[in-house]
């Protein structure tokens, strides 16, 4: 499926509502009407449209990529998953409904559905579950099962599976579910089985490997800093089997048998 592509410019998207998830804050934003709907697995790059930075006298925050967690059909709603790890998540975790998100996007590559009649195993870990979930959606109105799992640091973290229906969580510290990591939970059946994961990258590591090893098609959505989004700064080049290439344009969603190992 060909990638859908982004309106020129920056753009002002008011703030619709604030929740807290756990440790997580969802922020939905209202888009502009001509603006194209995002694909599952497409990101966006986000910052603060007032006091985006360090201070009145030091340099601004770049903005921040974020998948969309959700974009309600019918609607120009977005939703998207933050946690507070750094001031310029900080600053997106503060803001609240009448404040304004400035987003570039959708940019980037998503998802695309299962082969053959494969059935989605979808492999979320902390804030990598945001794509996970506007997908396991997408998948449900095409008439398509998912087994979804989801792994957490704790309890707090673990609330953020009450994102996505139906899910089969691990915790770090064994608070919740499984105690372990959530590749634990794979299993080592993957016949007629298409394996969909977004997360740190050990985890995508661990995912890559198992699928490789039992032949099971995967397609993993990588993680990485940006600061442009479109492809013009390189920050975020990651190396194929054929070479490097930048995640914000030939990814964030790459079939898991273009890399050698997700470092």
């Amino acid at each position: 499926m060909s990638r859908v592509q982004a309106p020129f410019g920056r753009r002002a998207a008011p703030i619709v509502a604030r929740e807290l998830v756990g440790a997580y804050v969802v922020l939905s934003c209202v888009d502009s009407a001509a603006a194209p709907r995002p694909r599952p697995g497409q990101f966006y790059m986000l910052s603060a449209a007032t006091r985006w930075g360090g201070g009145e006298a030091e340099r601004p925050f770049l903005p921040r990529a974020f998948s969309v967690l959700r974009a309600p059909a019918q609607t120009t709603e977005l939703q998207f998953l933050i946690e507070d790890v750094g001031p310029g998540t900080n600053r997106l975790c503060e803001l609240d409904a009448g404040d304004e998100l400035l987003i570039v996007g959708p940019l980037g590559n998503g998802f695309t559905a299962p082969t053959s009649d494969r059935t989605a195993v979808l492999v979320g870990g902390g804030v990598g579950i945001a794509p996970l979930a506007i997908w396991q959606d997408e998948l449900g109105v095409g008439g398509l099962a998912s087994n979804v799992l989801l792994g957490f640091r704790d309890a707090a973290h673990a609330e953020g599976a009450s994102l996505l229906r139906n899910a089969t969580v691990a915790t770090d510290d064994g608070s919740v579910g499984h105690h372990g990591l959530v590749t634990e939970l794979i299993g080592t059946e993957l016949d007629g089985k298409e394996v969909y994961a977004c997360g740190p990258p050990a985890m995508l590591e661990a995912v890559r490997a198992t699928c490789s090893e039992r032949g099971a098609p995967a397609q993993l959505a990588l993680e990485s800093g940006m600061a442009c989004g479109f492809g013009a700064c390189f920050g975020c080049a990651v190396q194929t089997r054929n070479g490097l290439i930048r995640l914000c344009l030939e990814g964030p969603v790459l079939d898991a048998s273009q890399l050698q190992a997700v470092a």
